[in-house]
């Protein structure tokens, strides 16, 4: 069954999309909603109360936002803010596939009204993670005219929002897969990225990742390097060993000659 209208449509996700989306929980919403958001909603679940966002809707709000960023020639004019967390790496990597300027972090406010500032800014269009955390770029975008597209849950507020996004904004991978989705949907309708093909680039780099778990990785690289190195010094020490009674050998038999020399002097 396909998400977009029409079975044929180029723009319908794969299975393997949609597999992607329900694995990283893109569906699931929280206990809240907003009014302008139950449009977005599939149903709520009796266990827990969980709002089930439609993933139907998702995918052509996706479609729709990437249209969006293509009709900007200079795609420095789009900027991916996130002050989450979660979704600064996955802002940077949009940001460096695509061309676009990214903030992460604490937002500066007067970043799009203040030109004293040091890094003013004048983009075209926004795309923000998550519009609780990121009001404040919104909020100014709204005093210059600047359009938002943002990735949205259940319970965001959709205020001075021109395109939201339902998804599951509080897991960092959920967030990953999204960004990531977005990046090829925008690279194929430039032409970048051939639908026929399978995009290089791999979800997990878009993906969150806490310092200790990259501590862990150094430690395992390191230790793989510690067992190399401990290899390598015992191979150079059994090439030392058997240079040594090579030696050892050459020098035994120079030493039995010359005994025999000094007992033929001595007879």
């Amino acid at each position: 069954m396909s998400l977009i209208k029409g079975k044929d449509s180029i723009l319908a996700p794969t299975p393997y999309d949609v597999q992607m989306l329900l694995a990283a929980k893109v569906h699931i919403g929280s206990d809240n909603v907003t009014k302008k958001m139950e449009k977005y909603v599939f149903k709520k679940r009796r266990k827990d109360g969980i709002h089930i966002l439609d993933l139907a809707k998702t995918w052509e709000k996706l479609v729709l936002a990437a249209r969006i960023i293509v009709t900007i020639q200079n795609q420095k004019d789009v900027v991916a803010i996130s002050s989450r967390p979660f979704g600064q790496r996955a802002v940077l990597k949009y940001a460096q596939y695509t061309g676009a300027q990214f903030v992460t972090g604490r937002f500066t406010p007067g970043t799009f009204t203040n030109q004293i500032q040091e890094r003013f800014m004048e983009p075209r269009l926004l795309i923000v993670t998550d519009p609780l955390y990121d009001y404040q770029p919104i909020r100014e975008a709204s005093y210059v005219n600047i359009p938002v597209i943002a990735f949205c849950d259940s319970d965001s507020k959709l205020k001075h929002v021109d395109v939201a996004i339902p998804v599951n904004n509080k897991s960092k991978s959920s967030i990953a897969i999204m960004y990531w989705l977005l990046t090829r949907e925008v690279l194929r309708l430039r032409g970048k990225v051939s639908r026929k093909l399978k995009w290089d680039v791999k979800p997990d780099l878009f993906l969150y990742r806490e310092i200790e778990e990259d501590k862990k990785e150094e430690d395992v690289e390191g230790a793989d390097g510690n067992d190399n190195k401990k290899e390598l010094t015992v191979v150079s020490s059994v090439e030392n060993q058997l240079l040594t009674a090579k030696d050892a050998k050459d020098f035994g038999e120079g030493d039995e000659g010359d005994d025999e020399e000094e007992e033929e002097e001595e007879f």
